[in-house]
């Protein structure tokens, strides 16, 4: 089923646009709170606010999208807006202690609004059954634009208005993106599955949990990346080549998600994507000089939406009933929790040796690992 035609469904393109706009801070963030934390603070402090910012994130996206599973969207959003502006604003406007800065950026991740996790049960809603795969994939493939746009935000915000600006802007655009989003007649109407409720939710499903554990390792392989290329571009004589490196592995990413639109690749394939994705990484070991660093680092991006693809479709089938919501929002809790973890180790490991390639050695190990679970998940289920 081609991309066009999802797209022509009704609200289809609405919906990506909004959920596009409002998660551009999970790109730009990270960057923007880098940059400020560098002005101020040791690349280890900086990696330990990207850090405390993923784990507001990974506790705030499971409890939001339960609460919305249980009643509405809009109103769960608009609050977790307000929360996430009042950290980032705290940050930009009060310029405050390294304790207090931890504290904020907590704040910040916390009530970033439950986007993926909203957007993805609507699918079924939207269009036929044999649509439901392009729209998953497409999904994923749109969102490397956060990660290629969201650091160029920040970069430029940054350039133009200060380390302030980078924060201001972020919070601006995921302000934009919930009104947007919030306001689109499907969201508004959206109401969740009558079932039977555990408190355990979608995690008393052994292969769910399964799962969730390989996709902790992914994101703590691409959680390091940031903070990785941050040391590569202060080695090179300009920070803000961070930004760049960073769009260009998004800009990879971009390109395997649009070819994987046409692939389809079935979900039994998931252990050998991951073992490509774990691959991708090894070259930036060699940290080589600038042009050949940033094609590396698209080639580096070009096996994480097809792994996510997967990985997504899967959860759909094997998440409980009237746990849509959550289920996919643990799925981006056990991706941010791993990015957190990988971005504050990689930052210490950073701060207790001099040399830039030892950055790079966490990613491609981590994410090999997880594709041992893959194919755990991929022998436990049909």
């Amino acid at each position: 089923m081609s991309i066009a035609t999802v797209l022509r469904a009704a609200q289809v393109a609405r919906l990506l646009g909004a959920s596009l706009v409002g998660r551009v801070p999970l790109g730009a963030a990270p960057v923007a709170l880098l940059l400020f934390a560098r002005e101020t603070w040791s690349i280890g402090a900086a990696g330990l606010l990207v850090g405390v910012y993923t784990v507001g994130l990974a506790v705030g996206a499971p409890v939001l999208a339960r609460v919305a599973d249980r009643w509405r969207q809009p109103p769960v959003m608009w609050a977790a807006v307000a929360l996430s502006t009042a950290g980032f604003a705290a940050l930009a406007a009060l310029d405050p202690p390294l304790g207090l800065a931890v504290v904020a950026a907590l704040l910040a991740g916390a009530g970033a609004p439950p986007f993926e996790a909203g957007l993805r049960v609507l699918w079924r809603g939207l269009l036929p059954e044999e649509q439901v795969h392009t729209a998953y994939t497409l999904d994923i493939a749109v969102q490397e634009l956060i990660f290629i746009g969201g650091p160029l935000v920040a970069v430029t915000a940054v350039a133009v208005g200060g380390p302030e600006a980078g924060l201001w802007a972020t919070a601006a655009l995921q302000l934009a993106g919930t009104i947007w989003f919030t306001t689109t007649p499907a969201v508004r109407h959206w109401r969740g599955e009558e079932a039977e409720r555990h408190w355990a939710g979608p995690l008393r499903s052994t292969p769910l949990r399964i799962l969730l554990a390989a996709v902790v390792l992914v994101g703590g392989g691409v959680g390091t990346l940031p903070v990785a290329v941050t040391r590569y571009a202060e080695a090179i004589g300009d920070r803000s080549w961070a930004g760049w490196l960073l769009a260009a592995n998004a800009t990879g990413a971009l390109i395997g998600g649009l070819v994987n639109t046409r692939l389809k690749l079935p979900d039994r394939l998931l252990p050998w994507i991951a073992a490509l994705l774990a691959a991708g990484y090894v070259p930036l070991l060699l940290v080589p000089p600038l042009p050949v660093m940033l094609l590396l680092t698209v080639v580096s991006g070009l096996c994480l939406p097809p792994l996510l693809a997967g990985t997504f479709l899967t959860v759909d089938r094997i998440a409980p009933p009237g746990t849509a919501a959550e289920a996919f929002a643990w799925v981006s809790t056990a991706f941010t929790s791993g990015a957190a973890l990988g971005a504050a180790i990689d930052g210490a490991i950073l701060d207790r040796n001099e040399g830039t390639a030892i950055g790079f050695v966490v990613a491609p190990v981590t994410i090999a690992v997880s594709a041992l679970l893959y194919r755990t998940l991929t022998t436990r289920t049909p």
